[in-house]
């Protein structure tokens, strides 16, 4: 009799998924640029002709992608992600939704309609979802929605809220369906609106998500509008709970991590993005040191590999640190680098989209060539630090 070997289904807590449609667009030099979409005040000036290759030269980019969907397209587009996804051993999807209106920002008849769109995409493709219906309004302190910002932009905050209501009420006996709430960043959202934000998630049991410093310039404008960093200011609006993902925590100061922490909040790695970007590695060890729970994003679906995602965490603190297993839970638990992963790609990032278990197994082919030779007691090391989603059975 063959032996067969499950795993708990892995989870990515983070996803855009229309991104995955610039697939190969953004892997070349591009030209000389002046002054585009938000980079005059957002983007830091150094002289050459390289200068415009980083974060901001490639949310441009995206910005000309997210003004051209329309709400088949997006289905569309989100039905290969989440299959990619599917077939890499993944069966809970965070999807970090901010297209929302029509381009020039008009709102569609239907003002939830590329929503519910992405949300029959992951269901089509045997994904269960937590739809995170992104809040924006701005594209900076003092400046109004520019170009592709206008289709993610409400100008009143419980026009946008109403929103989220409407799909928890269409979605609330689907139990495949998680709807939480969404500031985008403390760039795109005013601070006054943080707190009304955070409490309206609090009173509806809904899971918080924002992106949190993931740019050094998001700091400092940060600072510049309000004399706090990204996390403190978070911290002093109420927004830090068990229910809050901070996604990237890049660029974080040791006192920041501990707010998370104290907190008892998650922060979701996205390294395959993180890398592609060059946003930077941020600081396991603190935040692990803190009490944070960490969970892991594909993000942009620049590549589709969670176990990449999922081993990288550990990697990446290898090359910021120069130590080998940097990786060890702050509870301790006994459990190995390998465990600790997968309970951070697993359990964590379900939990994280506000699904209390796994959502099912997945089969591990014991014949890959990945784990021939491998020790019976060293297998998930294996699969975690050497594998890729050709290890996976699908029936």
């Amino acid at each position: 009799m063959n032996e067969t070997f499950f795993l708990p289904a892995l989870a990515t807590a983070h996803s855009h998924a229309f991104q995955r449609a610039m697939r190969g667009d953004a892997q070349r030099p591009t030209p000389p640029l002046g002054a585009t979409l938000g980079q005059a005040e957002l983007r830091p000036q150094t002289p050459g002709p390289t200068a415009t290759d980083d974060f901001w030269s490639w949310r441009t980019s995206m910005y000309a992608l997210a003004d051209t969907l329309t709400p088949e397209s997006i289905h569309a587009i989100a039905r290969v992600a989440y299959r990619e996804l599917y077939r890499a051993g993944v069966r809970t999807v965070g999807e970090f939704h901010y297209v929302h209106h029509q381009p020039g920002g008009a709102p569609y008849e239907d003002r939830t309609v590329l929503a519910d769109q992405v949300i029959r995409a992951a269901k089509a493709e045997g994904l269960r979802i937590a739809l995170l219906r992104v809040i924006y309004t701005r594209a900076g302190a003092g400046r109004p929605p520019e170009g592709a910002q206008r289709r993610f932009s409400d100008a009143d905050l419980d026009r946008s809220l109403a929103d989220v209501e409407t799909l928890a009420a269409r979605w609330a006996q689907d139990p495949d369906v998680r709807i939480g709430v969404a500031p985008h960043s403390v760039r795109a959202v005013p601070p006054d609106w943080l707190g009304p934000i955070a409490a309206f998630a609090e009173a509806r049991g809904m899971m918080l998500h924002a992106h949190v410093a993931e740019q050094p310039a998001e700091i400092a404008a940060c600072l510049a509008e309000t004399g706090k960093r990204s996390v403190e200011l978070l911290a002093d609006r109420g927004v830090l709970s068990p229910r809050f993902v901070a996604v990237h925590a890049t660029h974080l100061l040791p006192h920041e991590a501990r707010l998370l922490g104290e907190a008892g909040a998650f922060v979701c790695l996205c390294p395959t993005t993180e890398r592609d970007l060059g946003d930077g590695l941020p600081d396991v060890t603190a935040l692990v040191g803190a009490g944070a729970l960490l969970c892991t994003g594909i993000d942009s679906h620049v590549m589709t590999a969670p176990l990449e995602d999922l081993r990288c965490v550990d990697l990446g603190e290898r090359l910021r640190t120069g130590k080998r297993i940097t990786l060890r839970g702050k509870d301790g638990g006994g459990r190995t680098p390998a465990e600790e992963l997968w309970r951070i790609g697993s359990e964590l990032g379900a939990r994280a989209c506000g699904f209390s278990d796994a959502g099912g197994e997945i089969e591990v082919d014991l014949e890959a060539p990945e784990l021939l030779l491998v020790r019976r007691e060293h297998r998930l090391d294996a699969v975690v630090y050497s594998a890729n989603a050709g290890i996976f059975r699908h029936h």
